[in-house]
């Protein structure tokens, strides 16, 4: 999944966006109109949206209406139209903020860092987890390995999403079998083998040699980290 896409037609300041929000560690693609934008989102998954409003062809607000017939990632809006009814109209629209054109670098950074923070919690409840070329939505109960959407549902994704909480540590089978069955449950520790031997098939480059789910002998499981 990558950070953020720019839609942006002009080539000097779209190329200086890119090369800040780059510098500041963010991953970043650009699109130079809106069809090109929304082709981008409709093959790769994105955290959020940075839109500028005057654009050839289709326009941002009509770009806007189509991303949120299947879309809710969180839009900035830019625009050198500054009048209240623009941005009033940008709202309408679905856009989540709105920064006037000409911009400082330094109050854009603050703007997505504030619309990445109120959408994507960052306390321990967080609804995006990302490890590697891994990432996990949360709230969407989605996968993307690779900006890649990755086939995995129920047990799997409660699995997944545990191990990805608790990074890098090793976690012994029955801690883990309690964790996504529960104490009562008449299922045995055969059931967590076969759960992370699927995620591997789905998740690991080469399923035989696991680097992502590691086996700590005798012991469990961990994800991510050093080989023990």
């Amino acid at each position: 999944m990558t950070d953020i896409l720019i839609i942006e037609d002009n080539e000097e300041l779209g190329t200086l966006v890119h090369d800040f929000l780059k510098r500041e560690g963010y991953s970043v693609q650009l699109a130079r109109s809106a069809e090109e934008g929304l082709e981008l989102i409709g093959k790769a998954a994105f955290k959020m949206l940075l839109l500028d409003v005057m654009l050839p062809g289709m326009n941002g607000y009509e770009t806007l209406q189509e991303i949120r017939k299947e879309q809710k990632l969180p839009v900035l809006m830019m625009s050198a139209k500054t009048d209240e009814q623009s941005k009033i109209l940008g709202y309408e629209v679905g856009a989540d903020d709105y920064i006037d054109k000409p911009f400082s670098f330094q109050v854009l950074g603050l703007k997505i860092k504030a619309l990445m923070k109120r959408t994507y919690d960052l306390t321990e409840d967080r609804q995006l987890l990302t490890y590697g070329n891994i990432t996990l939505d949360v709230a969407s109960k989605t996968v993307f390995k690779n900006e890649e959407p990755v086939p995995i549902t129920g047990k799997e994704f409660e699995l997944l999403e545990y191990m990805m909480r608790h990074p890098e540590t090793v976690l012994k089978k029955e801690k883990l079998f309690d964790e996504i069955w529960g104490v009562d449950c008449f299922s045995d520790l055969g059931s967590l083998n076969v759960h992370i031997r699927w995620l591997r098939e789905k998740l690991e480059d080469d399923p035989r040699n696991p680097k992502l789910i590691r086996t700590v002998w005798r012991v469990g499981y961990q994800f991510g980290g050093a080989e023990n």
